[in-house]
């Protein structure tokens, strides 16, 4: 017990050095709201006898824990990094007569870098922000639905002894930004961020490890964030 309070006591030390100076920590709830649009699903539509260009895909919103590491560079200048616990989305047929069938659902970490431009108004507590900077996508444990391996089966496409996956790319694009933090005291305060992402993937279907359907899903979400904020 005596070593772990010994190391927690170090650590606050640590990170209250000198070399931590500039150095701010927000923590809240994120949203990542979707504004997606997509290809159609064109080898669904040929197989059900949908029409041509009937359909697309539609991506859920999701609200994790955010997390975000701001070091001012100096009065007008700050870099920070955007960073949340995994977002899960579902993921679903948009149109046609199949509206709403459940494809599936996957996970991603966004980790995104940017550059802040803080605007001088005179006030020492009113801080207000934009940003520019590059977003990485990366998705994960994605998978199909049963809904949608049961539709293959009813559409003769597959059988129950096949193995259907569901499969995204990772996504590399830009960010905008644009925020306010307010200062309650010399350490703590208050922080709002918007950003817009430029999130574009390519989702597959496979069987047994062949693809069968690709599709092409601009995701490019609203991102905002509210939380509280420690300067240290």
């Amino acid at each position: 017990m005596k070593t772990a309070i010994s190391a927690l006591v170090l650590a606050i030390g640590t990170l209250s050095a000198p070399a931590f100076a500039g150095l701010s920590v927000n923590v809240g709830a994120i949203t990542v709201a979707p504004n997606d649009s997509s290809s159609s699903l064109n080898v669904v539509e040929q197989v059900a006898g949908l029409p041509a260009g009937s359909t697309a895909v539609s991506v859920n919103n999701n609200t994790q824990l955010g997390l975000t590491l701001d070091y001012a560079i100096n009065k007008n200048w700050t870099v920070e990094l955007i960073a949340a616990t995994p977002f899960s989305h579902d993921v679903e047929v948009k149109g046609s007569a199949i509206d709403g069938l459940d494809i599936g659902n996957t996970k991603h970490l966004p980790p995104t870098l940017v550059a802040q431009y803080h605007f001088d108004l005179g006030d020492s507590k009113f801080d207000p922000f934009v940003g520019v900077g590059l977003n990485y996508t990366k998705f994960f444990d994605s998978s199909a639905s049963g809904t949608l391996k049961s539709t293959l089966q009813a559409l003769k496409v597959t059988t129950s002894a096949d193995d259907v996956d569901l499969k995204l790319d990772d996504s590399f694009g830009l960010a905008l930004q644009a925020g306010v933090n307010y200062q309650i005291n010399s350490n703590w305060g208050a922080h709002l961020m918007v950003s817009k992402m430029d999130i574009d993937t390519t989702g597959e279907v496979k069987v047994n490890g062949n693809t069968i359907q690709k599709v092409e899903v601009q995701i490019d979400p609203l991102v905002v964030m509210v939380g509280v904020r420690w300067t240290m």
